[in-house]
């Protein structure tokens, strides 16, 4: 095992999607297990992070990082890994972009405490306790990781050397991903793994698209039926194709839903949300406000739609060190 290449798989502030993709590869990880040596992976072994920082800087080959940037623990330990690594890539939309819980920026931090511990309808917390960073008692004391303000994405951290996208990123992109690191044959620093193309390109639903869109209403999936056949956007669907990078195999489309965005911007767009929403908003039929109102009607949660995974690294990203109410 020690001449081996050495792997790290971590998880920062993410739903624990990303993990069960990497057992996702299915008879193909016991490839990979034969290849490297997993130094890293709390979530299915007992590694301890003692253990990494014992290891001489530089010495494991890439570590996988998942998950945004929210507290001090996630922090620390990406620095940790930064240092040891080699390579590091972000694995997955919320290390790549902020993802879903990126859209916490959209509200100070206090506020999002407020309402978990005393807001939300479940909660009985008549003393309004909050969780502290260090508490003390019979001399004994116990510490707890510090949230911060804003939510980062992983390169707003420490640096990257590569993105492998999605929400979660499919098993054909993470067996490439490996099999690029493992041969030395790699794509310049910075690379997104994926292919650099919008998603409708493979999407089968592709040749239905019209040549002018235009929008009269729209609609969420569970409010109308879906046709199989049919562009999603020509039936009044948001539908994130036009704005996202492909190299999901479009699992969306093809399941009947529409896509929402999770492998992130191609290299030609510089703001997912603000291409999307601009390409929308252009293309509403109605000319008067009111008529216009009533067709934004039917996207109630506009953050939540266009900037579902990249609201952090996005055109309106909250800033560390600003409003922090």
């Amino acid at each position: 095992m020690a001449d081996k290449p050495k792997v790290a798989f971590y998880w920062c502030a993410s739903c624990g999607g990303c993990e069960e993709s990497v057992v996702d590869l299915a008879e193909d990880i016991l490839g990979v297990v034969e290849a490297v040596n997993i130094v890293l992976w709390p979530v299915a072994m007992d590694y301890k992070r003692k253990d990494v920082e014992a290891m001489p800087d530089g010495s494991i080959l890439a570590a996988m990082i998942n998950g945004a940037i929210r507290s001090s623990e996630q922090e620390e330990m990406a620095r940790l890994l930064r240092r040891k690594s080699q390579v590091v890539v972000a694995y997955g939309a919320c290390s790549h972009l902020g993802g879903i819980p990126g859209l916490a920026n959209q509200f100070g931090r206090q506020r999002i405490l407020d309402y978990v511990y005393d807001g939300a309808p479940s909660n009985v917390n008549p003393g309004h306790v909050r969780p502290q960073v260090r508490f003390q008692e019979d001399g004994r004391e116990v510490t707890l990781p510090e949230l911060w303000h804003v939510v980062r994405s992983l390169d707003q951290v420490v640096e990257v050397d590569y993105y492998l996208p999605g929400c979660a990123p499919t098993p054909k992109i993470l067996k490439a991903a490996l099999g690029a690191l493992l041969s030395g044959n790699l794509p310049p620093k910075g690379t997104v793994l994926a292919p650099d193309i919008a998603l409708c390109d493979e999407c089968p639903r592709k040749a239905t698209k019209p040549a002018d869109m235009t929008f009269t209403s729209f609609h969420r999936p569970h409010q109308v039926k879906i046709d199989p056949e049919k562009c999603l956007l020509a039936q009044g669907l948001l539908c994130m194709g036009p704005a996202t990078r492909g190299g999901c195999e479009a699992l969306c489309t093809k399941g009947n839903m529409p896509c929402t965005g999770c492998f992130g911007p191609t290299s030609r767009v510089r703001d997912q949300g603000a291409k999307m929403l601009s390409s929308v908003t252009s293309n509403i039929q109605a000319k008067e406000e009111k008529e216009i109102d009533a067709v934004l009607a039917g996207i109630p949660d506009p953050v939540g739609t266009f900037y579902r995974y990249g609201l952090p690294k996005s055109l309106l990203r909250v800033k560390p060190g600003g409003p922090t109410a």
